[in-house]
C-alpha cells in the first residue's frame, strides 16, 4: 500500500515542510535567484534552502536554470505543473490573512 493514501497526503508531501509554500509563493511572482529568494524568506539558512529548491526541483513544481556566465548565475522558476499550485497558495494566502485577522490568532 503506497504512503500516499489521500490526495491530501500527495499534496503535502510536495509542498509541506516550513519554506516551500513560501517559495512556490515568490516564484509564482515571477523567476528568482537564489540570493534574492534567501532575502524575500528571510531566516532561512543557505542549507535548508537549497535542500528544499532542490526537493521541489526534483518533484517537478520548480526548474533551475544555470547561465553559463562569471560569477554563474542561476535562476529558478515555476514549473507548469508548479503553475497549476497558484490558487492552492493563493487560497492559502487569503485563509491565512483571514486567520490573522482573527481576535484568537496566535493566542
Amino acid at each position: 500500500m503506497s504512503e500516499l493514501n489521500f490526495p491530501i497526503d500527495a499534496t503535502m508531501r510536495l509542498v509541506g515542510g516550513k519554506w516551500k509554500c513560501a517559495i512556490l509563493c515568490h516564484l509564482s511572482e515571477d523567476s528568482r535567484r537564489t540570493g534574492e529568494l534567501r532575502r524575500l524568506l528571510g531566516g532561512v539558512s543557505q542549507k535548508v534552502l537549497t535542500e528544499q529548491l532542490r526537493e521541489l526541483e526534483r518533484d517537478g513544481l520548480i526548474a533551475r536554470t544555470v547561465y553559463a556566465e562569471v560569477p554563474p548565475r542561476v535562476d529558478y522558476r515555476l514549473t507548469e505543473l508548479g503553475d497549476t499550485l497558484r490558487p492552492v497558495i493563493d487560497a492559502m494566502c487569503a485563509w491565512g490573512a483571514f486567520y490573522l485577522e482573527q481576535p484568537t490568532a496566535g493566542v
